[in-house]
């Protein structure tokens, strides 16, 4: 490179050290939606997965023997209570009755003839022409009879009955959910006839790991929801927690029962949410406000147009809220939508909800 060349680049480095370097421009402001603090109560629950019974479901079984003749309602059918389900042959109960009605009315004779001959003696032993001995045997003749006649009358009044059970019916409204006898059947008392289900009133069975058995006590509220009824949850309580834990699951196991509101069915899956207690003046904000930043978890509070950042410990969720534990005082203006972009001391802009945005979550009430 010549000498010319050589001052022309040293002329062109130091004009070039000489100039100012161009300033930094600051980071625009990060939008922001707002929401404050809320002071209120908290539930604390316990939630479970469970599945419902009818508490109405029994196996309507012959309460007389003898060969069934007919059947009035097969399996599915909904039928109303006191319809006939079905009848067996009365002939055998309706010649037991008349046999018990023969016997009782034979007694009734032989206590009347008695009861005449007790009088007779009775006068004889007032005048001393018999001994007493004599009116003592045929009076303890008369009180078995009359002991014999009240037996006999309680066979002939069950026979009777009896007459009346070989018409089946439906003991209360419901749907035949399984039709086990069929016609020409011999049934024996007890054999099952049908099985009835009623799904007017269910029973959830829910189970609750085995740790949270010190926390669940009966009478303890419990808010029941179902895919048959997604916006409408029951509300009920607990009427019992079983002894045991059941083996296979190592769970223990609550009962609620309640009244059906008309969709629900026995077999059904529920999710059931138990409030076992509540908190009071508990800080609560959005879920979406509390991000995850190297220092743990952190809460912005917005205050002059900067965001501050706070760690916060959480404790308990519920409904899209979150507890705070420590970290902030209650009435603090923090950041919602936009929270997870933002570092300490970045500068925001507050977006305003317009009248069609939905508004940020207020915090739950307590249940009613």
């Amino acid at each position: 490179m010549n000498r010319l060349a050589l001052l022309f680049l040293a002329t062109f480095l130091v004009a070039a050290c000489g100039e100012k370097p161009a300033e930094k421009k600051g980071a625009p402001p990060i939008l922001v939606t707002t929401t404050q603090v809320k002071v209120a109560s908290l539930e604390n629950t316990e939630r479970t997965l469970g599945f419902l019974e009818a508490v109405m479901d029994p196996k309507i079984a012959a309460e007389v023997a003898g060969r069934v003749i007919a059947i009035e309602a097969r399996g599915g059918q909904a039928v109303r209570k006191g319809q006939l389900l079905a009848r067996i042959d009365p002939t055998d109960v309706g010649n037991q009755a008349n046999a018990d009605s023969a016997e009782a009315a034979r007694l009734e004779a032989l206590l009347a003839q008695q009861e005449r001959l007790v009088a007779r003696q009775t006068e004889l032993v007032s005048k001393n022409f018999i001994s007493r001995n004599a009116l003592d045997d045929v009076t303890a003749q008369r009180d078995a009879l009359k002991n014999q006649l009240t037996a006999a009358r309680s066979r002939s009044a069950m026979s009777r009955d009896n007459i009346g059970k070989t018409r089946v019916l439906a003991p209360f409204d419901g749907v035949i959910e399984t039709q086990v006898a069929s016609v020409g059947d011999y049934v024996k008392v007890g054999d099952p006839l049908f099985r009835l289900i009623s799904n007017r009133r269910l029973r959830a069975n829910l189970p609750f790991p085995e740790s949270t058995a010190s926390r669940l006590k009966a009478g303890m509220a419990v808010r029941i929801s179902s895919p048959l009824i997604p916006d409408a949850p029951i509300t009920g309580v607990l009427e019992d927690i079983r002894p045991t834990v059941l083996e296979g699951s190592r769970a223990v196991e609550a009962i609620a029962r309640f009244d059906n509101p008309g969709a629900l069915k026995g077999g059904g899956s529920v999710d059931a949410i138990v409030i076992t207690g509540r908190k009071e003046d508990t800080l609560l904000v959005p879920e979406q406000s509390v991000v995850l930043r190297p220092a743990g978890k952190v809460v912005y509070v917005v205050t002059g147009g900067k965001a501050q950042q706070r760690v916060v410990e959480t404790g308990s969720k519920q409904g899209g809220q979150i507890e705070l534990l420590k970290g902030l005082q209650g009435g603090e203006t923090i950041a919602l939508d936009g929270a997870g972009f933002l570092t300490d001391g970045a500068p925001v802009t507050v977006k305003e909800p317009t009248a069609g945005q939905a508004k940020p979550a207020t915090p739950p009430g307590p249940a009613k």
